[in-house]
């Protein structure tokens, strides 16, 4: 467990990290996971949707496709645009996560599955019948965004949220034990909640992305605690006790805002104790390409040294509406230097 974060604690960007193959597109990577030997699992929209990097950043292995390279298809992204996309095992990958058992979660939105699988790509378990539930319905799923694995039940919580607004428990079999959660702004509502992790097994901290805030609840669905952050979008949790940090990711403004490229607003990562309080935060104040800068944030992962790894989703919200399109940078690591 990496050693706690204090105010002292500095993390530098580390440029040019990801070794990626040459004939192998990212698209984007729109999330990442670390396993107990620090390989880095990267969830992206290319035409290898999993790949496996060391920590020096050197692909050790990669799946998720046995179509030809130039086997294509048209999906639809969170924002209704009508993209090609290669034809791989998924529709439209969303998140990753590896349990405490080395199990590989992933998130499928557009299929509305999530998917247990081996380290070498092989399936363990689906959860969801692949057909939506309706809109904001409550049901399972409509657009699931990610999932989290307790430790000490292997209890499986998973935030169903595009179109449904919705967290839900399962047992580890993957059948439901309660959902809770509806559209809104008050406590226990949620606008997209996109995220989510759990402090100490005890309690459910959600990025609730579009209210602009975290909320925690009991596990079973009561509401603890909220605090605000500019579109918190990914979480992770390290430590126990009155060590817990709490880092999360802020994505910046949309397409189309008006104050979009304004100084402090989101494109940052924020450590919080669990109270809220932040205790340092890193990224720079400007969006952009530079190692110090994010596009848009949408996951993270900590490794067992405190270095972080955060993927966008650059594609979607930049690189489509360059001209003419083009892959932006979508991957990046911040190593943990001092304190």
């Amino acid at each position: 467990m990496p050693a706690i974060v204090t105010p002292n604690t500095v993390f530098e960007p580390v440029p040019l990290w990801a070794k990626v193959p040459h004939g192998i597109w990212l698209r984007e990577a729109t999330s990442v996971a670390v396993d107990a030997d620090d390989n880095v699992f990267v969830f992206n929209r290319g035409n290898k949707p999993v790949l496996v990097f060391d920590a020096d950043g050197n692909v050790i292995n990669m799946w998720g496709n046995d179509n030809p390279p130039d086997s294509v298809r048209i999906t639809h992204d969170a924002y209704g645009n009508a993209s090609q996309f290669w034809d791989t095992w998924f529709n439209r990958p969303h998140a990753i996560t590896i349990d405490h058992e080395g199990n590989i979660w992933v998130v499928d939105d557009n299929a509305h599955q999530i998917h247990k699988m081996t380290k070498s790509g092989d399936y363990l378990m689906t959860i969801g019948s692949g057909t939506p539930a309706p809109k904001q319905s409550g049901g399972m799923f409509h657009r699931p965004t990610d999932v989290a694995i307790s430790k000490t039940t292997n209890e499986i919580f998973i935030t169903d949220g595009y179109d449904n607004s919705r967290i839900h428990r399962l047992d580890p079999d993957g059948k439901l034990i309660k959902s809770w959660g509806t559209i809104g702004t008050d406590p226990g509502e949620f606008n997209v909640p996109h995220n989510l992790a759990l402090i100490d097994d005890e309690e459910v901290i959600v990025c609730d992305r579009e209210n602009y805030r975290v909320q925690v609840f009991t596990l079973d669905g009561e509401f603890l605690r909220e605090w605000q952050v500019h579109k918190a979008v990914a979480v992770e949790v390290t430590g126990t006790g009155d060590d817990v940090r709490i880092y999360i990711a802020e994505q910046g403004p949309t397409k189309g805002s008006p104050n979009r490229g304004e100084p402090n607003l989101g494109n940052r990562v924020g450590v919080y104790d669990r109270e809220g309080n932040r205790i340092t935060r890193f990224g720079s104040d400007l969006m952009g390409e530079e190692p110090d800068q994010f596009l848009w944030p949408h996951s993270m992962a900590i490794d067992s040294k405190g270095d972080v790894y955060v993927a966008e989703v650059s594609y979607v919200e930049w690189g489509m509406i360059q001209e003419p399109r083009r892959e932006m940078p979508s991957l990046r690591k911040w190593a943990r230097t001092q304190g």
